[in-house]
């Protein structure tokens, strides 16, 4: 059993090996390509070369071990906007075993969602009179013949499959793809694709005047494209109109969440925030459902103090789920002098008085943290988007405290966990200050602590959040709030955003995490801003150009009447951009 995935880059682990595995196919496949080309490849996957050429690496591998059994490398002439299909191929002894087919589909799916003008790939051809040995003839027609069933043929009535040097065998056809929208390819465009494809692949092998013969010898508008031969009829095959599984936004829901719901008068965070997004962002398909796994409290203490997690954990044990104990006896005048009630040291571990502990907030928040990081791993493992939909919250809880709706911080304990691979980016663009956060990774430099938020001297949390908070000791420079006034125009709001990022990707994270908190919305209780779905759709696509590695988590917003319709445009803004940007 094996899947197909896209290889961005060389940043991880599991890709740096499956890149060199395919590497290796490709040496074996394909024994005339110079190592000088081929050690070029890692990088044309990060950006374009100076032909413009940027390479994309989709490779099938075992479910199980990872091993590659096939890869497909495309170059993407973004000039000219048009895929051509470098090299495709199966490990050896894998063959006929429908890895080609699942390879070859997934470049249409990504041709398509790319918008390109089609697909160009060389073959050898199918015509005695080009290929004069026999058990080669019989491969090639094999091969085109494979293609054909996906509506991909020979361009026709070109020099194109002239030999360079007079006299060679086995001359390659250019085949096109036109992806089933039976579209005519234009005299003009297909000139433009064949001269860059001749210049750009072959600048040593193809001379000019070749080039130019080549080039000139399309003289049809719009362009022939050779008669079906191995089926009877002509049929296009259209790009199924879904969304490759490798594509998708990994989503792990907190269904144990439903256990925490604050039944008091006023208390806005309920259960139905989940179900309000569910029901919005379901429906688009753009998400993959992955199953919560459950990992140890030691996640968890390695941004908390482990008497705050034990604290949580032994007074929500006490207690019943539906009755709340709020803090009244606040001891910090003699700090080490503790109340020996459970309930009097409540005041010692918040910030506030309107975050109740009751017997479901442990398992709740825990949960919550197991799928932030079930997420963040799915990232590890080659994943782009994550989506980790938890209640309770979790950017106010700080290293010994908890408050503001928050009790363990999911954020700060998934980019911890991630940080083990490289450094982490964490953007905050909840209304409020994710003040829980900054105070985890405030002397820290692997860790970029960025939030957008009302500013403090009318927002909760109100002590933490000014401009002036930077980091301390060695995280000094390392956190950047951005605090906002009262009223703000959308505008406004992306032009800051537009800075975060750029401070963002100067600090080169290898993973970028996003609390997002929605209750920014017009409209939303504990909020004095008034952006709209299309605002949030904007922001998805600016954090999506990024192309980092990214993993939402959730935090705040409210007014469940726009929750979920604006949670809907953050991820399709961030999907279409992630898919479509280029570096």
């Amino acid at each position: 059993m094996f899947r197909i995935r896209r290889i961005y880059d060389d940043s991880l682990q599991i890709d740096r090996d499956q890149i060199e595995q395919s590497l290796s196919i490709l040496r074996a496949q394909f024994s005339l390509v110079g190592e000088e080309e081929i050690r070029k490849i890692p990088d044309l996957l990060k950006k374009p070369d100076k032909r413009h050429f940027l390479a994309m690496l989709f490779v099938a591998d075992d479910i199980r071990t990872k091993c590659v059994q096939g890869f497909a490398l495309v170059l993407h002439d973004v000039d000219l906007n048009y895929f051509f299909l470098d090299y495709i191929s199966a490990m050896k002894g894998m063959t006929g075993r429908g890895t080609g087919g699942a390879l070859y589909e997934r470049v249409r799916e990504e041709a398509s969602q790319a918008g390109v003008v089609g697909v160009f790939f060389e073959c050898l051809p199918d015509d005695p009179g080009l290929c004069r040995d026999p058990a080669v003839l019989k491969q090639n027609i094999n091969r085109l013949k494979f293609y054909e069933t996906f509506g991909a043929r020979p361009i026709a009535g070109t020099a194109y499959e002239t030999p360079v040097k007079a006299g060679d065998d086995n001359p390659p056809y250019l085949v096109f793809d036109g992806l089933g929208r039976n579209i005519k390819l234009k005299r003009e465009s297909a000139q433009k694709v064949v001269r860059s494809i001749l210049e750009k692949k072959y600048p040593r092998y193809c001379p000019p005047e070749y080039v130019n013969m080549v080039v000139a010898s399309f003289m049809d508008d719009p362009v022939r494209i050779r008669e079906p031969r191995y089926f009877k009829n002509e049929f296009p095959v259209r790009v199924p109109a879904r969304i490759s599984e490798d594509r998708k936004i990994r989503l792990v829901v907190n269904h144990e969440h439903v256990i925490h719901h604050v039944k008091e008068r006023g208390y806005v965070e309920a259960p139905v925030r989940i179900q309000a997004i569910l029901r919005e962002i379901e429906p688009t398909g753009l998400f993959a459902v992955v199953d919560k796994k459950r990992f140890g409290e030691q996640h968890i203490e390695k941004v908390h103090e482990p008497k705050l997690v034990d604290y949580v954990k032994r007074m929500s044990a006490s207690l019943p789920s539906d009755e709340s104990v709020y803090p009244y006896v606040f001891p910090i005048r003699n700090a080490t002098r503790l109340p020996e009630d459970l309930e009097l040291r409540a005041g010692y571990f918040t910030i506030d008085t309107f975050t109740p502990l009751n017997g479901a907030v442990f398992p709740a928040a825990k949960a919550a943290v197991d799928c932030g990081l079930t997420a963040a791993e799915s990232l590890t493992k080659g994943c782009r988007l994550a989506y980790a939909l938890v209640r309770p919250p979790g950017h106010h809880a700080e290293k010994r405290v908890f408050g503001g709706f928050c009790y363990f911080n999911t954020a700060a304990v998934a980019a911890e966990y991630l940080s083990r691979w490289g450094k982490v980016a964490i953007l905050d663009i909840d209304y409020h200050h994710g003040n829980g956060t900054q105070n985890i990774f405030y002397e820290r430099s692997d860790v970029l602590t960025v939030s957008l938020h009302g500013h403090p001297q009318f927002a909760y949390p109100y002590f933490n959040g000014f401009a002036d908070e930077k980091g301390l000791g060695k995280g000094l420079g390392y956190n950047l709030n951005y605090p906002l006034p009262e009223a703000i125009k959308p505008l406004e709001y992306k032009l800051v955003l537009g800075k975060a990022l750029r401070n963002i990707i100067l600090f080169r994270p290898l993973f970028l995490v996003v609390s997002l908190g929605l209750d920014t919305a017009k409209g939303d209780p504990t909020g004095s801003w008034a952006l709209r779905a299309k605002d949030f759709g904007i922001m998805g696509r600016m954090i999506g150009s990024m192309r980092l590695p990214i993993l939402v988590v959730q935090e705040g917003g409210y007014n469940t009447r726009n929750l979920g319709l604006n949670a809907r445009h953050f991820f399709e803004g961030l999907y279409k951009a992630y898919s479509q940007a280029q570096p």
